[in-house]
């Protein structure tokens, strides 16, 4: 499988190395590890299965055993899209380690990154990335969980809620209401190992595309003061900077779930035999097959051009509005990918177990998490509004 635009000129050569590498080993290991019923043991293989081949090098600097010197959003685009079309926890795995520690990479002090990041590299420790709470997701900003201090500690009191990897991470990077001013200023990260007093995995969550996933309590969990990420108050910036790395990467993990949607439901047309010919001899698939990979090509080109300007475009470069765009694009088109495939298969297409109805279950989260549809388009929306205004300020 090559991800849908890597023959533009928004990747190069060094990317597309990297997808046929990917797809030669996801397609090994998918067929190995499989999809046993114990989703952490899944889980955990992926990240020893990934660490030990050197995929997740990508994940963290070259300074700490690293594939580049800083993160490079289109190697986790194209990392993300090869992942997904051939199995969505391996995905899941890589993406993971990458956003679990985005914060440690990029407000880290030396000690905390020489700590954590070359296991995660390795895949010897699993990273998560706890913001969600019962009354703040898409809201982030309205968290409620407070670190105070006390001495040379901090203490965190509260709850974080459908945190991916809760239960088997290693490590949580936890952001938690410090109370330095209202609001999104008063918000710090922390460093939170698995093991720290006074943290709890309170209960784990059963979801339509099962995954690692829970809610995690924190009764006076107790941190030295070194766990503080960045400054104080910095916290909620250093978590939306941290999205805004992996946000591009959602849309490509999007592209392929749809690219596999599209080729299953283009297969079974091929051979289906209906009316007297075949399925795809109908001009109503045809339609549909090509709304789908019209949309996939477009999602596709949205998607490279947010990876490629934050690559690209030096230090201070926002991509919060392309990235927004990609997203939005590509997990909408993912949706419809994989609706069509179903349709297309009929009955089959909802047996449990097949692959179509796995892309179906498995595609649903991509328009909820990181952002859901409803945020990505009051991003754009919203900015486009600013834009105009600027305009008018000038004429």
């Amino acid at each position: 499988m090559r991800p849908t635009a890597i023959d533009t000129p928004f990747f190069d050569a060094t990317h597309r190395e990297l997808a046929i590498a990917l797809d030669a080993y996801a397609a090994r290991e998918a067929a190995s590890i499989g999809h046993g019923g114990d989703v952490d043991a899944t889980c955990r293989a992926w990240v020893r299965s990934l660490g030990d081949a050197g995929f997740l090098r990508h994940c963290v600097p070259a300074a700490y055993g690293g594939a580049s010197a800083a993160l490079e959003s289109r190697a986790l685009c194209v990392a993300r899209e090869v992942l997904a079309y051939h199995d969505g926890l391996a995905d899941f795995a890589f993406a993971m380690q990458g956003l679990g520690t985005g914060a440690i990479t990029l407000a880290g002090t030396e000690a905390q990154r020489s700590r954590w990041l070359p296991a995660v590299a390795r895949g010897q420790a699993i990273a998560a990335f706890a913001l969600s709470e019962p009354g703040a997701g898409s809201d982030a900003a309205a968290l409620s969980t407070t670190a105070r201090r006390d001495g040379p500690h901090w203490v965190l009191d509260g709850e974080k809620t459908w945190i991916s990897n809760g239960g088997i991470a290693d490590l949580y990077c936890v952001f938690a209401r410090t109370g330095e001013a209202p609001g999104a200023k008063g918000i710090s990260a922390f460093v939170v190992p698995a093991d720290a007093p006074g943290l709890a995995v309170a209960e784990r969550f059963d979801v339509m595309a099962p995954h690692p996933l829970a809610r995690l309590a924190f009764d006076g969990c107790r941190l030295p003061a070194d766990a503080l990420l960045g400054g104080a108050g910095e916290g909620f910036k250093l978590a939306m900077r941290t999205l805004d790395i992996f946000r591009a990467s959602v849309a490509a993990a999007a592209l392929g779930f749809a690219r596999r949607a599209l080729d299953e439901a283009s297969a079974h047309a091929r051979r289906r035999t209906m009316f007297g010919g075949m399925l795809g001899d109908l001009q109503l698939t045809q339609a549909a097959l090509g709304d789908v990979a019209t949309g996939i090509e477009g999602a596709a080109l949205l998607t490279a051009r947010a990876a490629w300007k934050r690559d690209t475009g030096g230090p201070g470069t926002r991509t919060t509005r392309e990235a927004a765009m990609a997203k939005l694009a590509a997990t909408e088109v993912a949706q419809q990918a994989a609706d069509r495939a179903v349709q297309l298969h009929g009955g089959e297409g909802v047996r449990v177990g097949s692959v179509v109805e796995r892309l179906y279950r498995e595609v649903r989260a991509l328009r909820i998490y990181e952002g859901a549809t409803e945020v990505q388009r009051l991003i754009v929306g919203r900015d486009e509004l600013a834009r105009d205004a600027e305009k008018g300020a000038v004429q």
